[in-house]
């Protein structure tokens, strides 16, 4: 069944049709996410609400492009208002209070220095570069699937990928 069908059904209440839905498109809206956010924590939880707002929002669907442009658009504004209230706590000087906890949680080196290397690698990427190179990293997807769902001309996600991917070289070699 397609995405279109199924936010369709979705709609109309169909709990099935929501649960199948999630399983089409969670990896790439999740790589989505996080490449906007960059911080996984910040990630997970705009996830949960962007499909709190498609069950809540399906009804009002207009089908004029693909479903998942649609889902990246509720994504990508639930991640602006993110950037603004956590702007607003840094503002009123609750970062303190935001901070992570302290624990005894304690990750392995070697993931901690790599995810280091990852992280300090994509911020020097441009946010549509650092994106299609998530897509069609993390999630999984063809560079035709990247340009429909970003709405983009594929030329221009190759030539975007292509740049990014040498960017990225470069800057590992460097380092």
């Amino acid at each position: 069944m397609s995405d279109e069908e199924l936010l369709r059904r979705v709609g109309l209440g169909d709990q099935e049709a929501f649960h199948q839905l999630y399983q089409s498109t969670d990896r790439t809206l999740y790589s989505f996410i996080l490449s906007i956010l960059k911080n996984p924590q910040d990630a997970e939880e705009v996830m949960q609400e962007t499909y709190l707002k498609i069950w809540t929002s399906a009804s009002g669907y207009q089908a004029q492009g693909k479903p998942l442009a649609w889902m990246f658009t509720i994504a990508r504004n639930l991640c602006y208002m993110k950037f603004r209230d956590q702007k607003r706590m840094a503002d009123i000087g609750l970062d303190d209070l935001a901070g992570e906890e302290i624990g005894e949680v304690c990750l392995p080196l070697e993931n901690l220095a790599d995810a280091m290397v990852l992280r300090a690698a994509l911020d020097i990427l441009k946010e549509d570069e650092r994106q299609i190179v998530l897509l069609h990293a993390s999630a999984g997807l063809k560079h035709r699937e990247i340009a429909s769902g970003l709405q983009m001309p594929l030329a221009t996600v190759l030539s975007k990928y292509n740049r990014a991917i040498k960017k990225l070289k470069e800057h590992l070699r460097e380092g």
